[in-house]
């Protein structure tokens, strides 16, 4: 869940017309151009603002809609803002982090590895948009706004109370004190512009028959990977790249893995391998912790994988080898003479119940790679030939895994596609 979105509302707010929203470096005027389908920001005199009282509709009521509006009546007090919900106002929030929110990264200040982190976009968050809101930023907003964080081992930065109730809580509560209309049980299912530039939006009620018009000044599409906001921007000239799933775990087909559900591994580097992808890809290798499921695997490892791959896990079908290196800090032959060692060590002992422990193995897992490797349960150490050791080390360092497909979800959590980044500039 991310909520660097000071400027969302400049960045993707939608005009026809020019217009005025105060920011703490001025004002900012804002065009859209339907024939090249631009944005721009520059600063215009205090002078040149509008008396008049305007309005900002806001679709979606997710992180990015909920705090987009919050932060467009806080650059402009006497804006207008109507938040257009289908459903339940931060659904997403509330699932995100295990049902604890993932707030934003703790670790990471510098804007350019930062935006490194990013599967897609990731040249053009090099530019100022971290400038203007990054982790920092919004740390200090949540803090100033009540909601205690703590930063874990890896980065992640979560409420204290272990809940994403304090940051559904924060956001709604300051979303009201601000003065922010929400309706929800609403889409807006159609948009276009007015000869006089103004924003005509068609809403409509989910259960009954019932249909608003509904005329705005400015127009923020926030509704993520939903056909509801796409069909909204291709209304008004954008293109959309197709979307595709972009944050899943894999199916594999290995019921002896699947007995391992549960097991977690710490630190393991995963490689993706595509038969349509020859070239050597980096992002297509990772390192983190790793869980094992009853139908495959996932943990945070196996998602980011999933983000960077994306479009080459759904070209290919979503079919490939996965290879993992369960041990990534030791390299092949310290293995061995481990190995090696603990066979001379604990040779009257049965190879399935004695493995070195700077493995940082489970048993469950050892018995699992004991019994890929074809040997007898009660095999002593002495038994174990070089051969068997030598695959035992190469097993644990490019473990191959087929994967089948990818996790099923009703809806897809997060998807890689859109109006394309080539067509929106500050």
């Amino acid at each position: 869940m991310s909520f660097h979105l000071a400027r969302f509302f400049l960045q993707f707010g939608i005009s026809s017309r020019t217009a005025s929203i105060n920011s703490s470096s001025g004002y900012y005027h804002l065009l859209f151009n339907p024939n090249k389908r631009k944005f721009t920001a520059t600063a215009i005199p205090t002078a040149q603002k509008s008396s008049k009282e305007e309005l900002l509709v806001v679709v979606g009521g997710g992180a990015a809609g909920v705090y987009g509006a919050i932060r467009a009546k806080t650059l402009a007090p006497n804006l207008d803002v109507l938040v257009v919900e289908k459903g339940n106002p931060l659904s997403k929030v509330k699932i995100s982090g295990g049902g604890r929110c993932n707030v934003t990264n703790g670790h990471c200040s510098d804007i350019k590895i930062l935006a490194e982190q990013y599967p897609r976009g990731h040249r053009e968050f090099k530019g100022s948009f971290f400038d203007m809101h990054g982790p920092a930023d919004t740390m200090s907003w949540f803090t100033d706004h009540g909601v205690a964080l703590k930063i874990e081992e890896d980065g992640r930065v979560f409420p204290t109370s272990n809940s994403s109730s304090s940051v559904i809580d924060c956001l709604l509560s300051e979303a009201k004190h601000r003065g922010v209309s929400l309706q929800t049980r609403k889409v807006v299912s159609s948009a276009s512009v007015e000869a006089g530039g103004k924003f005509l939006l068609k809403l409509e009620k989910r259960t009954v028959s019932f249909v608003e018009n509904v005329k705005a000044d400015y127009l923020l599409i926030a509704s993520g990977s939903s056909q509801q906001g796409h069909s909204l921007a291709a209304q008004l000239g954008h293109s959309i790249v197709e979307p595709v799933p972009s944050l899943f775990t894999f199916k594999i087909a290995d019921s002896g893995l699947a007995e391992l559900s549960g097991v977690t591994f710490p630190k393991v580097e995963v490689k993706l391998k595509l038969e349509n992808i020859l070239r050597n890809t980096p992002h297509l290798t990772q390192v983190g912790p790793m869980l094992v499921t009853h139908w495959g695997l996932s943990g945070p490892v196996i998602l980011r994988l999933s983000a960077w791959g994306a479009r080459d896990l759904f070209s290919s079908g979503y079919k490939g080898t996965l290879i993992v290196d369960f041990v990534p800090d030791l390299h092949i032959e310290d293995m061995k003479s481990i190995l090696n060692r603990h066979k001379h060590k604990y040779a009257k002992q049965k190879a399935l119940n004695s493995w070195p422990l700077g493995f940082s193995l489970t048993k469950r897992f050892w018995k699992y790679i004991v019994d890929r490797e074809g040997l007898i349960g009660d095999a002593l150490w002495a038994s174990i030939s070089n051969n068997s050791i030598v695959s035992i080390a190469h097993l644990l360092k490019h473990c191959a895994f087929e994967i089948t497909g990818k996790g099923q979800y009703k809806d897809e959590f997060v998807t890689a596609g859109g109006v394309p980044l080539s067509e929106e500039r500050c």
